[in-house]
């Protein structure tokens, strides 16, 4: 009997070239996944590896096929092969031991064994059937299933960007005229409409293309990087421009809106002008303005773009587009190994876990308030109105100082988002940074005045700022202080700490936040990221692995035959507010605009006899949204709206003296694990107790280099950090050996200083039999000791300049009476350190 890779060489290979299979259609054990990372170090899980994928095209995957020795049951590895083709979003299955062929067929659910494999045209025919009722081209050329990928920089497409870009082309081509996908951050939603695009695009079946983003930024960046082989048949539209020469057009939905000639820049182009719409972050897009756009280019097949499951916050997107034609989650993204997994970092601070200040009971308390003259003061602010309303320096400098002091711990220059309620808030924010890690700055010999930088859309280098914290080979800057610039869409690999300062109440913002840390940066060592969380936003993280559910939405009652008429005043004296923006909410995607005229007055017909949402916008007023009953009449005013004058951003209430503190601190792993200090020591004791027994079974690993380095990996693996437990012990002088020993076995801590000091009155007399040469060598080690730890005493310390200054490293070497005599006085002076008989 053959093993499995005789079969395979001798039977399986032979039966699919039988059957018409090249080899430039068959892939062996090819891994599709590149597995969980499970470690600071990206260390993986095992990737997923088929024995065979079989395509019609290079990347257009048809079957798997799972391999098992001759000797085993020819069906053995279906319920594998199944598995695999469910990822892959093929339709057949195939399990043989080189005899025998088990076949499931997902089209028909149906299971049968047969003697042969069916050919790449009988499999083509069987699916084309299933996916169009008709037979479809098997030609490159005219089919854009099978016309090939552009691969740009060796970028090879991901399984499941394969599968997203297939189900896309295969709703194209059913005449399906609004398409959903629903790609998690960082999974290359930009580069899978791309390929959708030049598949189409080279085989005639759609001419313009019309691209649309929400920011400048996200605009250009698929412009120029995603979409940059259409070359000069791409062009953007810019402000009070309509170029209608190209193919390929890039526009904001800003742009789009502004008016040209009395009418909305869209207009100047025809209603049929293009093929296909793209809406990227369509979650994002305004009230009611890229469903006008997209109603005015009706005949084009709508293509939409989100990175967020269906949520209460974007209902209309999933109510326009429907279910999506392909779902990827950022769940399933990091069990694949595509995006970085997450640690929590989170504290609260006491005046935020109440809820918010009374001014009365922080004035008892000797608080300082400072109220402008033409603002109402009210007894209670909530966590919500922080920066927004009232401004509390004291509870910024608390926050601020306590992520000086964590990023001391995890590493001041990793790389760091903040994100922060107001452009001022990020300026103290800022400040305080650069005063709290000065001495950090300086000792990294960085850019000191780029190491903490504000990015908002006023400062003038903003734009260059975000690409070079994206660049994993600039230095600076380091912690990169915003708003909302960075939320969404931009690119930042390296980024290792994600912070909210910022209180966030919806789940679509806060995914597009915490993907910024997602992705995955070998270059900058960035295999992990933390949500360092400072208002309990990460009570909105929740599993969406799975497609979004079904969402039927409620339509409003007919008949459409009543009206609202309405008046919007100021609400100080009453005068009328002209040209106001109306926009009247009838139902999901179901939106009726209209202006106020110069008696301030609104007419909207065509409205159900169910209640009506109408927002009302105008200049130097604050927005505001009532509900409204129509009723049959056109003539009778049913609402009359008061709108309050906007205040000046400088009008803020200030409290200072406020006693703020931090009320406590987590530390919760990707797993959900919530730790206090005190729970996360103890969970540190019991697994250090799992792997050693006593306290001379620590000792024994600790002088041994190599089984040194294996335990403190395995206690990395279960995130037991001995320098983290020392800053919570505030114990940074504390030999980790020592750390570890209090934690686990209730011994002293003894700081290296001490270690150091106890090896040199007991090998006094040792030391000072040494030649000058070597004593100034085990000294100058000694001393590297109580800075480092233990890792200094070792050969390769002998090559630091200051050791050189003694001598070169042949006259070191000699000074000891050779190599082998260095390397047992290095292990002494290890083991001295550790003795039983010493300290502790």
């Amino acid at each position: 009997m053959l093993n499995e890779t005789e079969t395979r060489i001798k039977l399986i290979d032979p039966k699919l070239h039988e059957s018409g299979w090249s080899e430039d259609l068959i892939r062996r054990e090819v891994k599709i996944t590149e597995g969980r990372i499970i470690d600071e170090y990206g260390n993986r899980k095992k990737g997923v590896k088929p024995d065979y994928i079989l395509f019609l095209e290079r990347y257009f995957p048809i079957a798997v096929v799972e391999a098992k020795e001759e000797a085993k049951h020819h069906a053995a590895g279906i319920q594998q092969a199944k598995r695999y083709a469910e990822m892959l979003n093929v339709p057949f299955a195939y399990s043989t031991n080189g005899h025998k062929i088990e076949e499931y067929d997902f089209i028909t659910k149906k299971q049968r064994t047969i003697d042969k494999f069916p050919s790449p045209q009988e499999l083509w025919k069987r699916y084309s059937l299933w996916k169009f009722n008709r037979l479809l081209p098997f030609n490159k050329d005219e089919n854009p299933l099978l016309y090939p990928y552009k691969i740009v920089q060796n970028k090879i497409p991901r399984y499941y960007q394969i599968a997203a870009v297939k189900n896309i082309i295969e709703a194209f081509l059913n005449g399906k005229k609004r398409i959903l996908l629903t790609m998690a951050t960082g999974t290359g939603k930009t580069y899978v409409a791309f390929q959708v695009v030049w598949k189409l695009y080279n085989t005639g079946k759609i001419r313009r293309v019309l691209y649309i983003a929400d920011r400048v930024m996200l605009r250009d960046q698929a412009y120029n990087k995603f979409f940059e082989p259409f070359g000069g048949a791409r062009e953007v539209i810019k402000e009070g421009k309509a170029p209608k020469i190209r193919d390929i057009y890039f526009a904001t939905y800003q742009t789009l809106y502004s008016e040209k000639n009395g009418k909305r820049l869209y207009q100047e182009y025809p209603p049929d002008f293009f093929d296909m719409v793209i809406i990227d972050e369509c979650h994002r897009s305004g009230y009611g303005r890229w469903k006008e756009i997209l109603d005015y280019f009706s005949s084009a097949v709508h293509f939409g773009m989100t990175a967020t499951p269906k949520r209460d916050d974007n209902i209309d997107t999933y109510a326009y587009f429907g279910t999506p034609v392909y779902a990827y989650s950022l769940g399933q993204g990091i069990e694949d190994g595509f995006l970085s997994p997450y640690k929590i970092h989170k504290i609260y601070i006491n005046v935020d876990k109440e809820g918010g200040i009374s001014l009365t009971d922080v004035a008892s308390e000797g608080a300082v308030i400072e109220a402008p003259e033409d603002v109402e003061v009210k007894e209670f602010y909530s966590v919500g109105e922080f920066e927004k309303v009232i401004t509390l320096p004291d509870r910024t400098e608390a926050m601020t100082k306590k992520l000086a002091e964590i990023l001391k711990i995890y590493g001041p220059t990793e790389k760091t988002i903040v994100f922060c309620v107001t452009k001022e808030h990020a300026l103290d924010v800022v400040k305080i940074l650069q005063n709290e890690l000065a001495s950090e700055i300086a000792s990294t010999g960085m850019n000191a005045d780029d190491f903490v930088v504000r990015i908002v859309d006023e400062e003038p280098n903003a734009i260059e700022l975000a690409e070079k914290m994206a660049d994993p080979e600039s230095q600076v800057p380091v912690i990169a202080v915003t708003v909302d610039l960075l939320s969404t869409g931009v690119d930042i690999p390296p980024v290792k700490n994600i912070v909210f300062m910022k209180p966030i109440a919806s789940k679509v913002l806060f995914k597009q936040i915490i993907g910024r840390g997602s992705r995955i940066s070998e270059d900058a060592g960035k295999f992990f990221f933390r949500i360092i969380d400072f208002v309990d936003a990460t009570r909105l993280l929740d599993p969406w692995d799975l497609p979004p559910e079904e969402y039927i939405p409620d339509m409003p009652e007919g008949p459409f035959d009543f009206f609202i008429k309405g008046k919007v005043v100021d609400s100080e004296d009453g005068t009328p507010i002209s040209n106001a923006r109306i926009t009247a909410k009838l139902g999901v995607n179901m939106v009726k605009p209209a202006r106020t005229n110069e008696n301030g007055e609104f007419i909207i017909d065509g409205c159900p006899h169910s209640p009506v949402r109408v927002k009302v916008e105008a200049k130097n007023y604050k927005t505001k949204e009532v509900s409204v009953d129509p009723i049959p009449f056109k003539d009778k005013i049913a609402v009359v709206v008061e709108l309050k004058k906007k205040k000046p951003k400088e009008g803020k209430i200030v409290v200072k003296g406020i006693n703020v503190y931090i009320e406590e601190e987590l530390y919760v792993e990707v797993e959900g694990k919530k730790l206090n200090k005190a729970k996360y020591i103890e969970y540190a004791r019991e697994n250090v107790r799992k792997k050693v027994l006593t306290l001379d079974d620590l000792r024994k690993i600790w002088i041994n280099k190599e089984k040194r380095k294996r335990f403190l990996e395995d206690l990395k693996a279960r995130s037991i950090n001995p320098e983290l437990i020392a800053q919570l012990l505030d114990r940074p002088d504390a030999d980790a050996f020592d750390i570890i020993a209090h934690v686990a076995f209730d011994a002293p801590i003894l700081s290296r200083d001490d270690r150091a000091q106890a090896l040199l009155n007991k090998k006094q007399q040792i030391i000072n039999s040494f030649n000058e040469t070597a004593k100034k060598v085990v000294l100058n080690l000694i001393e590297k000791y109580k800075i480092g730890g233990i890792e200094e005493i070792s050969p390769e310390a002998l090559e630091s300049p200051d050791i050189q200054k003694i001598g070169k490293l042949k006259e070191i070497i000699d000074s000891f009476g050779g190599i082998d005599n260095l390397i047992r006085t290095l292990e002494s002076i290890s083991r001295g350190l550790y003795e039983s008989g010493g300290v502790g």
